[in-house]
């Protein structure tokens, strides 16, 4: 049986050490750090999730401003609330839950976050950052929470070859980008790969990473018993179950590791967000 990779465990266990970091620059400093999350509507998983990262929040000491705004907020309306966020000191990081009505342009609202505060890691300026391997860059809360956990279990990653299934701009991209700052060799499969190659290309792989929202996708032929496979999926089963995009129960058995769906990635971006809020704050507070 493989490893399993526990995010939850270690959610809480970084969620532990960023409150102890909180409570240690709250001796030195003025103020705590600041988060502000803005939401647009009611969606009930939308309204989970945010009180999720507010809650997370406050038990790290970290002082959260919350938005909820009416679902037909005018796209006006929110960058005035983005611009008052943007010059508010109080303020180290802003979070916009995607995604938004119909009326208003997603990509307008994320290149109106100030780069500084953008937790979320969308803005064009820190997604080019993270292309030219700047360590500086704020990165996209999953695939830094998928690092995050490789690195914890220890596993190895200089010269591995990683395959990511998926190449939408908040998983599959930057996990390709973080996975080569860690000197992996990267494949990126997506829709567009002939499905007759993708057994072949994820069976060479050392680390699989697979965000694409099918259910149960990947299954044995897909694998080798020396991978370790993150599965990013988050899928709804008529009877309600969440699953994930592998094939757990069948693949389980014979890679090296595996992350569980629910239980495993999903905790570790909140834990991320809370680490790229105090990385935002330690820039702010030092200047």
């Amino acid at each position: 049986m493989a490893l399993i990779i526990d995010g939850k465990a270690l959610s809480r266990k970084v969620r532990a050490r960023i409150g102890e970091e909180v409570k240690e620059l709250n001796a030195v400093q003025e103020r705590a750090p600041g988060l502000a999350v803005i939401q647009l509507g009611e969606d009930p998983a939308s309204t989970i999730y945010v009180n999720s990262k507010i809650k997370a929040c406050t038990e790290a000491g970290i002082e959260s401003f919350g938005y909820i705004l009416k679902s037909d907020t005018s796209e006006e309306e929110l960058l005035t609330l983005i611009a008052e966020l943007n010059s508010d000191p109080r303020v180290d990081g802003i979070l916009c839950q995607l995604p938004l009505p119909d009326q208003i342009n997603e990509e307008k609202i994320i290149l109106a976050i100030d780069p500084d505060k953008d937790v979320d890691g969308f803005h064009p300026f820190n997604v080019g950052l993270l292309s030219m391997g700047k360590q500086e860059a704020l990165v996209a809360c999953t695939p830094l929470g998928c690092i995050e956990m490789l690195k914890e279990y220890k596993i190895p990653l200089r010269g591995k070859k990683a395959v990511v299934i998926g190449r939408s701009n908040i998983v599959g991209k930057p996990m390709a980008y973080l996975l080569l700052r860690e000197n992996c060799t990267v494949t990126i499969t997506h829709s567009h790969t002939p499905v007759a190659e993708l057994p072949e290309l994820c069976r060479q792989a050392d680390i699989l990473v697979v965000a694409i929202g099918k259910p149960g996708f990947i299954t044995p032929e897909y694998t080798n018993p020396d991978q370790v496979i993150i599965d990013v999926g988050i899928n709804r089963t008529r009877e309600g179950k969440i699953i994930g995009d592998v094939d757990f129960e069948s693949v389980a058995p014979i890679v090296h590791a595996i992350t569980p769906v629910p239980g495993g990635v999903g905790p570790m971006t909140i834990a991320m967000l809370l680490k790229n809020t105090v990385t935002s704050y330690r820039r702010r507070v030092a200047d």
